[in-house]
């Protein structure tokens, strides 16, 4: 699809292609964005849900610039997840599932309030559905070779030994280090402060972030994998 920001004809191309991948596929619009909307789905179960997001939107900048590791990679694993959960049996007692795939992640314009100007998708779908939501994973950067995902400073420590055991549990526990990385503020972080557990996965040290160097090549079968694997074990159980 090349690049493809917020609102761009693009991507509300893609989205249509989304919807159809996603089981129960959905579009949310995001109030006060026209023509921005999130795309959503959903596995039936008890409450409270368990989100599992990414965003699909792309930076506006650099010209060129077509996000494999941000943000097609994270859009990836969540329709595969999805896909291996609506195959596996699923108890009584299974949690709902909701897969968020967040609009305007990325700000319009250069901004110095990141939070306030971006995040846009995540920041509308936490204020209509904070109170159904018990706790959420966010997949940003999680396809780059060599991917290691440490604690990002400000997720959940809770939820995130969760993920650390469902990756050893995988296989993967190497790609899921005991240690603790940068804060960032990310689709995660408005679950945060609506004091909603979460945690982003996110390999802030990838070196072609934000560049027209971050393309499909850079990206690896086993980091995708090993990070799907993981989601599927933490969300089946």
């Amino acid at each position: 699809m090349g690049q493809r920001p917020a609102g761009s004809p693009q991507l509300r191309r893609l989205a249509v292609r989304l919807r159809a991948l996603l089981p129960e596929g959905r579009f949310e619009d995001l109030p006060g964005h026209p023509g921005l909307r999130n795309v959503v789905g959903s596995l039936p179960g008890r409450a409270p849900a368990i989100v599992l997001g990414a965003h699909y939107d792309t930076e506006v900048s650099p010209k060129g610039f077509v996000g494999a590791n941000d943000s097609a990679a994270g859009t990836a694993v969540l329709l595969e997840v999805a896909r291996a959960l609506q195959r596996l049996p699923r108890s009584e007692r299974a949690r709902e599932i909701r897969f968020v795939l967040f609009d305007g992640e990325e700000e319009p314009r250069p901004t110095e309030d990141f939070y306030r100007d971006a995040l846009r998708g995540s920041k509308a779908y936490v204020q209509a559905h904070a109170e159904e939501v018990g706790e959420m994973v966010l997949l940003d950067y999680v396809g780059n070779k060599g991917l290691r995902l440490p604690r990002e400073a400000t997720s959940d420590e809770g939820l995130w030994r969760r993920v650390r055991a469902a990756a050893r549990r995988a296989g993967v526990a190497p790609v899921f280090p005991a240690a603790t990385g940068a804060g960032v503020l990310d689709d995660h972080t408005p679950f945060l402060r609506a004091g909603i557990p979460a945690v982003d996965l996110i390999d802030f040290d990838y070196r072609y972030r934000d560049t027209t160097r971050d393309t499909v090549d850079k990206l690896s079968v086993a980091s995708l994998d090993a990070v799907g694997e993981t989601i599927v074990e933490l969300l089946r159980r």
